[in-house]
């Protein structure tokens, strides 16, 4: 039977691996594993340095604990099995031994801006990881880039990504949003604050000045913070407690129902904006609007992993040398990519 590998991170690429995963399970032998890298940065990583990232920390903890909870078959490293055909949610590291394998990439969520560091990452060849999410998909070492919207399409493409590697699928749980209306969150109609990581990522956060903003946006509304699970907690807290103490503080919980019960939403550089967004909400963020409706992830009711399983079992088939999709445009609409040549 041939084997499939799942390179899982954070939560919410762990959760969209296991969505593709289920399309595949009884056909092919699946195999999970937590995100790793090779030489200085996985030594750095077993010290613990590496905690604020999917190297370890939190994200660890609770990809672990999705993965018994879900009962799957976990191979670390990707190191006992020989694999036809591996996944991942993230490039920035592509570790060694898939190099040689047949690789799909799938967008995880929002790409940050495109700032000093990462001009610094492409001018001087530094590793992209340095340069977080805005250099994702630049490794070029995948064979199909499956992307969320043909907005998202365009903006790879202009970043440097080969057009004939981009298929335009939707992304999982992100591409049915309406459904974060059901949920069992138990408060309603408050100014909600879905923070960003942006120390623990080295980037510039005035945070007391950002949050005496967020006070001041919600007036008499019940103010409620959701920690972003990168997020220092005790510091945030302390100064939250500090500068709006009247503030409930979430470092746990559905951020996206959190956000469907809300009536404004208040963000930095994060993926909870296009769900915001896209439930209509009244939104502060440091984004542009107008391009992140451009960026918007299609909402195809759902089906966005069965889609990127479906092409994954063409690519399992298509010559090497073949295995590009070919990209379909509809009057500007964002639609499926017909990607690989069928079976003889």
């Amino acid at each position: 039977m041939k084997k499939i590998l799942f390179i899982c991170g954070s939560l919410n690429q762990t959760t969209q691996m296991h969505q593709i995963a289920k399309h595949l399970m009884k056909t092919y032998d699946c195999y999970f594993t937590h995100y790793y890298a090779d030489g200085i940065e996985h030594a750095v990583a077993k010290m613990g340095w590496l905690n604020f990232t999917v190297l370890g920390g939190r994200h660890w903890r609770e990809t672990d604990d999705y993965f018994k909870r879900n009962k799957l078959k976990v191979d670390p490293r990707g190191e006992g099995h020989e694999y036809d055909l591996v996944f991942t949610c993230s490039d920035l590291i592509v570790q060694k031994n898939i190099r040689n394998k047949r690789l799909i990439l799938v967008q995880e969520g929002i790409t940050e801006p495109e700032g000093i560091v990462y001009q610094l990452v492409r001018w001087l060849g530094l590793p992209r990881y340095i340069a977080n999410t805005s250099t994702n998909g630049l490794s070029n070492a995948y064979d199909l880039f499956c992307v969320a919207s043909e907005g998202y399409a365009e903006h790879f493409i202009r970043k440097g990504v080969r057009p004939e590697k981009i298929a335009v699928t939707g992304i999982p749980n992100f591409d049915h949003m309406l459904q974060f209306k059901q949920n069992d969150f138990p408060m309603h109609d408050y100014v909600l604050v879905a923070t960003s990581p942006l120390r623990e990522t080295f980037r510039l956060d005035n945070r007391a000045a950002f949050i005496k903003r967020c006070v001041q946006i919600a007036g008499e509304r019940k103010l409620i913070f959701k920690l972003h699970p990168l997020e220092n907690a005790p510091r945030a807290i302390r100064e939250i407690s500090k500068y709006a103490p009247e503030a409930m503080v979430f470092t746990h919980g559905n951020v996206s129902h959190m956000i469907a019960n809300a009536s404004t939403v208040i963000t930095q550089q994060s993926t909870a904006t296009f769900v915001a967004v896209a439930l209509g909400k009244e939104v502060y963020t440091n984004l542009n609007l107008a391009e992140l409706k451009h960026l918007m992830p299609i909402q195809n009711g759902g089906t966005s992993a069965t889609q990127i399983a479906q092409l994954s079992l063409r690519l399992f088939h298509a010559p090497k040398r073949e295995a590009q999709p070919q990209r379909v445009r509809s009057r500007g609409k964002a639609r499926r990519t017909q990607a690989l040549p069928e079976r003889p």
